[in-house]
């Protein structure tokens, strides 16, 4: 059994929700439709004709990539153009085409993690926030014999996370009244008869994005026919979510020894330099595609190098003015993504129990050559 295109779909953007996108960004299906099963997926930094050829190849049915193949408004589609003949390759062979571009670079353990990772960042903040998860006081009562599992479950379920820590509740007894009415099936008690009951009640911390997950959690486990529950929001910092990344090196190293270790762990030939090849380096910015507007961030941050891609003369000028070290290891620097999401979508259609095959393309789509 294959999985359903928009099954991978709902996995991709489990990884990157759209949600997390920045404004205007031209995310999402932009190719043929999501109306079908598909055996393979072929994952892309860009849609090119020699990608296009490989899932052609591959009999891929679906390519997600990273960079869009609409960007702009298209005055037409003439199959005569190169643009045109691109399209017109993927819609005779049916292959649809679906673009994570902002989401994935903001998401966590998308594109920005992926860098710092590789960098053994160490106590890694986002760059520039973009968006700031709210967070809700979910408060529950529950009957002291099932306490311990309902607690437990709202827990598991994502609730509780305070900065480093997880599972954080707290709880307090008390005595809970309530009448059945007439048609109930009351776990403790009779119709028409007031109850009073020893019970605990609990309060913990629980995210937007998890809340649907630890309702669904809290009333399986619970025992009550109506559950006793507030949600209540709060004035809290939750999660930061944003573009770029900013942490430590595990120990200082000059700046050529840096851009050695940008070169092997982004697997790229060659990078540019900003800055003496000899000054100490230990705080690093990083942000993938082009980052040009974000040495102002780099700097607010207090990051002694910046790595990012298409950093042009004046900024390079600027930065170096400003005392801000440079790493340019170029755009196509990203093509890290592939493997990544090639191989979470793949987890994710063994853990389901599908056949469906995701590819990393082996195509190389850097469009300089360095002479």
């Amino acid at each position: 059994m294959y999985a359903h295109a928009q099954t991978v779909i709902q996995w991709m953007e489990q990884l990157a929700p759209k949600s997390m996108a920045v404004p205007d960004d031209r995310i999402g299906l932009q190719l043929g439709t999501l109306n079908k099963k598909v055996s393979r997926v072929l994952v892309a930094l860009d849609v090119t004709e020699e990608v296009v050829d490989e899932a052609i190849r591959l009999e891929a049915e679906l390519i997600i990539a990273h960079h869009a193949i609409i960007y702009r408004p298209l005055p037409h589609l003439q199959t005569d153009t190169p643009a045109g003949k691109l399209m017109e390759k993927l819609i005779k062979h049916d292959i649809a085409v679906y673009i994570s571009h902002t989401n994935y670079d903001v998401a966590p353990g998308g594109m920005n993690d992926l860098m710092a990772d590789r960098l053994r960042l160490t106590e890694v903040k986002v760059l520039e926030k973009l968006q700031q998860e709210p967070l809700q006081k979910l408060v529950v009562f529950v009957p002291v014999s099932h306490a311990d599992s309902v607690r437990m479950a709202i827990l598991d379920a994502g609730a509780g996370h305070i900065g480093a820590y997880s599972h954080c509740s707290f709880s307090q007894p008390g005595t809970g009244t309530f009448q059945p009415q007439e048609g109930t099936n009351p776990f403790i008690g009779e119709s028409g008869k007031l109850e009073s009951v020893e019970e605990v009640r609990i309060e913990t911390i629980v995210p937007q994005s998890r809340r649907s997950r630890v309702l669904q959690a809290m009333f399986k486990a619970h025992p009550y026919e109506e559950v006793a529950y507030d949600l209540y929001p709060l004035d809290l910092e939750g999660t930061a979510y944003g573009l770029g990344r900013v942490g430590k090196l595990p120990a200082p190293v000059t700046l050529q020894a840096c851009a050695e270790q940008v070169k092997k762990a982004f697997d790229v030939p060659h990078v540019r330099v900003v800055g003496s090849p000899e000054r100490e380096v230990k705080k690093i910015a990083v942000l993938g595609g082009s980052g040009s507007r974000y040495v102002r961030h780099a700097l607010f941050h207090g990051a002694d190098v910046l790595v990012t891609g298409d950093i042009d003369y004046h900024t390079a000028h600027d930065a170096l003015a400003a005392g801000l070290a440079i790493i340019d290891p170029g755009h196509n620097a990203e093509k890290m993504m592939k493997e990544d999401v090639a191989s979470r979508l793949q987890q994710a259609a063994d853990k389901h129990g599908v056949k469906t095959v995701f590819h990393a393309s082996s195509v190389n789509t850097e469009p300089f050559q360095f002479m």
